[in-house]
This record gives structure tokens, C-alpha cells and sequence, in this order.
């Protein structure tokens, strides 16, 4: 879960940038939890990709020593 008070610095910050008003019907605090929500959605989605490459299921299952070697690499 984002924290929602980084994520609104964020965006004020992007959108300051980008040289982007918001448009005065939305709310800071509305728009931000769109955007988190939205990210977190994309995040999941994501983890869930990744998570099937890392642990390389197939017929034989988990492939163990992969993972054991990532694992080495960080130690």
C-alpha cells in the first residue's frame, strides 16, 4: 500500500512540472487515491508476473537451486 501523503507530494510535484492545474471540480485528495489505487493495481499485477518467473514453476516444480542462487548472490 502507498502512503497517500508521498504519493500527493508526488503528484503536486509532477504536476508543477508538467505545468498541469487540476481542474477545480477534483479534489487533491481524490485525485491522489485514484492515482494509488491505480498504482497499486499496475503493482500487483506485476508482483504477480514476477513472482511466476522467480520461482520458474514447471512440471518438475520449483526450480530450488535458481532461487538458492539468487539468494547467494545477495549474501
Amino acid at each position: 500500500m502507498l502512503d497517500r501523503q508521498v504519493a500527493q507530494e508526488f503528484l503536486k510535484g509532477k504536476l508543477k512540472d508538467w505545468k498541469i492545474k487540476i481542474h477545480s471540480d477534483i479534489d487533491i485528495k481524490n485525485l491522489t487515491e485514484a492515482f494509488c489505487l491505480y498504482v497499486e493495481d499496475d503493482y500487483y499485477q506485476w508482483l504477480e508476473e514476477n513472482s511466476k518467473s522467480f520461482f520458474a514453476i514447471d512440471a518438475n516444480g520449483v526450480d530450488w537451486d535458481s532461487i538458492m542462487s539468487r539468494i547467494n548472490q545477495i549474501n
